[in-house]
């Protein structure tokens, strides 16, 4: 018979990474440093216990560097929301928290859930997601020197924040080239940028965005891709009472370049401006109209990557 499969809770920290693996007939858990040193030991620990499954959380950017050494190794691994890691350990009396604890939580998440496995991106995607970080970090500091600006009197400090503007606005060109080619320098993500852009509002900034943060595009059903965007009503219904649907959740950066390309749809392409408008006669506010075009938009440009096939009309 095949050993079983067994999920390993891992638990990162900036400096630790805690895991633990509950091998019959006696759990394990260990820790490793979080650098290259830790992750090869780390590695070498997982594979001398058999079939794996490891389970960690999303934890900004510090659990990059050992889910990428765990995939080359190769070991699945899943990262899941920390939220819905830390409602099931709530919902298992779990109300402590320490890295020990949220390991052993973990464990017991991949068991009874079975998460799938995270895909390794390519080296142009995780290229591609940290130009688009850092060109919205630096939308983010621009907009906040502005508002600065606006209110700051003292000549000295006025001048050292538009100097500070005028290097952030360098900065967002030299993004924006860099941007462009690495899309040309592949073939496929150029592919798809070209589709997206055919959709009359969808401009090659807000194609790449897109692209960037929501890799799965292409791949999902309707409902998937409006629920990754965070665009999909959730009921709030109980007995006889209706509650009002809202939308929550999803990928904010996404949400953000969609929401824009939404806006020039509504108003500049036809097919979306008849479905805006026949939703405003209909006495829906114009923001709840909006959000409707938002997750028309994302399912027809899940489904242009989708169906080679398909012409958008």
């Amino acid at each position: 018979m095949l050993p079983s499969l067994v999920y390993v809770g891992m638990d990162v920290a900036k400096a630790t990474l805690d895991l633990h693996a509950p091998t019959p007939p006696c759990p394990r858990s260990r820790q490793f440093a979080n650098g290259p040193v830790g992750h090869r030991a780390l590695v070498r620990w997982l594979q001398a216990l058999g079939p794996v499954h490891v389970v960690c959380e999303a934890s900004g950017g510090y659990e990059r560097a050992v889910v990428t050494a765990l995939q080359q190794a190769p070991i699945a691994v899943s990262v899941v929301n920390p939220r819905q890691a830390r409602d099931f350990a709530r919902a298992q009396g779990c109300l402590a928290k320490t890295d020990r604890l949220d390991a052993r939580v973990l464990a017991e998440f991949g068991r009874h859930l079975q998460p799938a496995a995270t895909p390794a991106p390519s080296a142009a995607q995780r290229q591609l997601a940290e130009l688009v970080a850092r060109r919205q970090q630096v939308q983010q500091l621009r907009c906040a020197e502005r508002n600065r600006l606006e209110h700051t009197t003292h000549p000295a400090v006025r001048r050292q924040l538009q100097r500070h503007l005028i290097s952030l606005d360098r900065q967002l060109e030299q993004l924006d080239i860099w941007l462009t080619e690495l899309v040309d320098a592949q073939p496929s993500l150029a592919h798809k940028v070209a589709r997206l852009c055919a959709v009359v509002g969808v401009g090659r900034i807000t194609a790449v965005v897109l692209l960037a943060t929501m890799p799965e595009l292409g791949a999902l059903n309707r409902g998937q891709a409006a629920a990754l965007v965070g665009v999909a009503p959730f009921n709030r219904d109980s007995g006889p009472h209706r509650g009002h649907r809202l939308i929550g959740g999803g990928r904010a950066v996404a949400r953000r370049a969609l929401y824009m390309a939404a806006l020039v749809a509504a108003f500049s392409n036809p097919r979306f401006q008849v479905f805006y408008q026949r939703l405003i006669a209909a006495g829906k506010a114009p923001k709840v109209a909006l959000v409707a075009v938002m997750r028309k938009l994302i399912i027809l440009l899940n489904q242009l990557l989708k169906n080679p096939e398909f012409q958008p009309t």
